[in-house]
């Protein structure tokens, strides 16, 4: 990534972000970082380029365990202990104007999920893609690594052309190469945001610390 102080200051604001749409952090520090936006003097001139994140590149593409029960036997605490952290990260969601059912998520492989949002991606949609895979997950209780339910996701958001991805391997190298870049730029957990090449931010840091890091990129180009 190159990164030059005497840009011009008309020019695209880039935010690269690296996600996984089973991942509540990424799906927390989304609506953060649109609401800092919503405040960002020169949101006119941003643009949100999404990367491909595996919390898990082993995950089946069955969906077998119950979040809960899978965070106590990967973090060794009880299930109880789970529970709760579910209970107050659905807390967190409610804040930001989400209604999530962590009972009913079922963690899997999130592999064909990325190919399907670097699709939309083609027909400027990827944005409305993730949100509709995040709601799916968090809120609904899908399996979206089952490329029926993938399918009928995309006919939500109006995406084309989504049941040709499974005949071929469309964008599993994007996937692969998005991974390798995070694994270059020290991303080891996400979200991961980069701002106009020159500021990282990693996690749901809230929406007062993404404005804040926006500002002080724009200062950085203006100075």
């Amino acid at each position: 990534m190159i990164v030059c102080d005497h840009w011009p200051v008309d020019r695209t604001f880039f935010i690269d972000l690296w996600s996984d749409v089973v991942c509540p952090f990424c799906y927390l520090g989304a609506h953060q970082l649109t609401a800092a936006l919503e405040q960002f003097s020169r949101r006119d001139v941003v643009v949100i380029r999404r990367h491909a994140f595996e919390l898990d590149p082993g995950a089946s593409t069955t969906a077998t365990t119950a979040l809960a029960e899978g965070l106590a036997l990967k973090y060794d605490m009880t299930l109880e202990q789970a529970h709760s952290l579910n209970r107050r990260l659905e807390g967190e969601a409610k804040a930001l104007g989400m209604d999530w059912s962590l009972d009913v998520a079922r963690p899997c492989s999130t592999f064909d999920a990325h190919r399907l949002i670097a699709l939309a991606d083609t027909q400027q949609l990827a944005e409305a893609m993730s949100e509709r895979l995040f709601h799916a997950y968090f809120a609904e209780g899908a399996v979206i690594a089952d490329r029926s339910t993938l399918d009928a996701l995309a006919h939500d958001v109006g995406i084309a052309g989504s049941d040709r991805l499974w005949r071929g391997d469309d964008f599993a190298q994007q996937v692969r190469d998005d991974e390798t870049t995070a694994h270059d730029l020290g991303i080891s957990g996400v979200p991961g945001l980069v701002l106009d090449g020159k500021f990282m931010v990693v996690g749901a840091q809230g929406t007062a610390h993404f404005l804040e890091v926006l500002n002080r990129a724009w200062a950085r180009r203006t100075s």
